[in-house]
């Protein structure tokens, strides 16, 4: 195990932290506690312990990660945890794991989308019978702060619409494609030799990943269960160069465009579908891997957030600020 820790604060009892998943953002979350103890100790105000890190392959080298910190059993590492971070992603075990810490009063933080927008009300819930915790910015767009600002900024003002592009992979095909005439079926495969889109990419192309990703928002803005699959879905595996074609002919750029609205009704709506955009439009102007996201809002108006979407540290940037709220609720008991 790796202690962090601070002059002025060794006295105060360590947050420990096990770290559930050593891959990509895994592996940037780990490196950032071990290299800046420091920062960490003065935010929580007490040591950060990181208990270790749960991987499959405890053998291959992770760099900046000592080889003692793995371990193939997540559960045994979870069970003495303050603050249990769930990077595995899937269901199982990761639902198990997650339910078992929040029923014992941990913290949890998590990146799980796929979960979250099955279980997520279960779970959030248990965390409130529990006294315990689950926060889970990173599960939309990585570093852009949209849950926070929905959940908590925009708290005292209505939202009525949401729209964006939340899924950066499918970004970066249709911006090859459109920017610089890449046939599709050529922009497909670069994206997946550049890493952009995973070796089965078919939640990204069928558009499941963006139908996630705008229902966790439709729940944090109107609190209502909005799952997944009442989320009407068309993604872009079906276009052709001919669309492409067809799209610049109007003058306009496709693009993999989520909306919830919610009506006069009260019932929230949430589609997934490549739209043909006006030119000038924000969304049409997004380039490669980006996200953006419009809050449309009584009293502030329109509100936009743009940044990175993806990407190992990006997406741990977000990680690390729930395991900072996380920790504060642990030093604060």
């Amino acid at each position: 195990m790796s202690e962090v820790s601070q002059t002025g604060t060794a006295s105060a009892a360590p947050v420990r932290v096990a770290l559930l998943g050593g891959g990509t953002v895994g592996a940037a979350v780990a490196r950032a506690l071990l290299q800046h103890p420091d920062r960490y100790a003065a935010r929580l105000g007490a040591p950060v312990e990181l208990l270790g890190v749960a991987v499959r392959d405890t053998t291959r080298v992770r760099e900046g990660i000592p080889a003692d910190l793995l371990t193939d059993d997540p559960h045994a590492l979870a069970q003495d945890a303050d603050v249990i971070v769930e990077l595995m992603g899937g269901l199982e075990p990761a639902g198990e794991l997650i339910e078992a810490a929040l029923r014992r009063g941990a913290q949890v933080v998590s990146a799980n989308k796929q979960l979250l927008t099955r279980r997520g009300v279960e779970l959030q819930a248990l965390a409130q019978e529990h006294g315990a915790g689950l926060h889970h910015e990173a599960a939309v767009m990585a570093a852009v702060p949209v849950l926070a600002v929905v959940r908590e900024s925009l708290a005292g003002d209505e939202i009525t619409r949401i729209r964006g592009i939340v899924n950066g992979s499918t970004n970066y095909v249709l911006d090859l494609v459109a920017r610089e005439g890449v046939p599709f079926a050529d922009a497909v495969r670069q994206a997946g030799e550049l890493g952009y889109l995973e070796a089965d990419p078919t939640e990204d192309l069928e558009g499941l990943d963006a139908a996630a990703k705008i229902a966790l928002l439709a729940r944090t803005a109107w609190d209502v269960p909005a799952p997944p699959d009442e989320v009407d879905v068309t993604g872009i595996s079906g276009l052709t160069d001919a669309d492409f074609a067809a799209a610049a002919e109007q003058g306009g750029v496709l693009k993999l465009v989520a909306s919830a609205e919610r009506g006069a009704d009260g019932a929230v709506r949430c589609a997934v579908r490549p739209e043909v955009l006006p030119a000038e439009d924000p969304l049409a102007r997004t380039r490669g891997g980006t996200n953006l996201v419009e809050l449309d809002t009584v009293l502030a108006g329109p509100v936009t957030l743009v940044g990175a979407g993806a990407g190992g540290d990006e997406t741990a940037s977000a990680v690390l600020g729930d395991l900072v709220r996380a920790g504060l609720a642990v030093a604060r008991r």
